[in-house]
Order: structure tokens, then C-alpha cells, then sequence
């Protein structure tokens, strides 16, 4: 991140992010928005089910994520809620572009084994109970995005 705000400056562009919280853990609230703080950048923190009303609103211009895994044929996987973004980039017609790591083995999204997490994990917070008793949860950790919903992917040298 302190890649992006040597840029900008650099630029002179007058940047503005968005980060949504990313439940259950809020890394995008204690990473994401941490390291943007961090490059000197402005971050507004949202929750992540706000993302559809702030395009509506036409707060976003441009949505820029990281992908955890590259197929061979564009798709890729992040954690979840990713794939909710990219569909709504496409219908408001906001460019959605993808930091990359090296393409995988995986030939498409398909291929990409999605890790499903303990339901507790939504179920609970700190050995707090937040949902009724015998409610089950459903947690898989990363979605794939379809290479036809991303604008460009970006690939970042390791």
C-alpha cells in the first residue's frame, strides 16, 4: 500500500478509498484500512453490504481488490464477497480491476478449491454466542470472480 500513495503523489492524483469491513474477522477494517491510513491516504471504512448503494450514489469510480488465486484463464479467487463486488462493478458500469499474483495451476475458476470454515466462526464471537441456538452457518472463506466481469488484471512481480 505505500506503493499506491508514493504514486498518487508522485501523480498529484487526489485519491479516495473505500474498504469494506470484510466479516467475520474485519480485516479490511484493521488490515486494509491500517495500511491505507498508513501511506497517508483517505479511507472510509463501509460495511460490506453497503457497496451497491455508494455506486448507486456514485461515490465509487474505480474498484480495485487483490486475488488470492489466478487461473490460467482470467478467474480468479478472493475472499469472499468479491464476486457480490464484481457483479455490481459491471452493472454500474465501474471498472473492476484485479492485483494479481502468478497464474496457478488451476485452468479455471472451477479448479480453485474454495475452503469452507467452522460455522462458529459466524456463530459465535469470542465465545459469545450471536445466533440462536441450532442455527447453522454457512462460511465458505473465498468466491471466484469470472474473468468476464474484470476490466484488467494487474500482475504484481513477486
Amino acid at each position: 500500500m505505500p506503493l499506491i500513495g508514493e504514486f498518487c503523489r508522485k501523480e498529484s492524483k487526489r485519491v479516495r478509498f473505500y474498504a469494506t469491513e470484510t466479516r467475520p474477522y474485519l480485516q479490511g477494517t484493521r488490515l486494509t484500512a491500517w495500511e491505507l491510513k498508513r501511506a497517508g491516504l483517505d479511507v472510509t471504512i463501509i460495511a460490506d453490504n453497503m457497496v451497491a448503494q455508494l455506486m448507486h450514489e456514485g461515490k465509487i469510480n474505480k474498484v480495485i481488490v487483490g486475488a488470492d488465486n489466478l487461473a490460467q484463464n482470467g478467474d480468479i479467487a478472493n475472499k469472499i464477497g468479491t464476486y457480490q463486488i464484481a457483479i455490481l462493478a459491471k452493472h454500474f458500469n465501474v471498472p473492476f480491476y484485479v492485483l494479481c499474483p502468478p497464474a496457478s495451476e488451476a485452468r479455471s475458476g472451477k479448479d480453485i478449491k474454495i475452503e469452507i470454515r467452522p460455522d462458529r466462526e459466524l456463530l459465535e464471537y469470542e465465545g459469545l454466542r450471536l445466533a440462536p441456538k441450532g442455527a447453522k452457518a454457512y462460511y465458505p472463506a473465498f468466491d471466484v470472480t469470472p474473468n468476464h466481469l474484470i476490466t484488467k488484471h494487474i500482475y504484481l512481480r513477486v
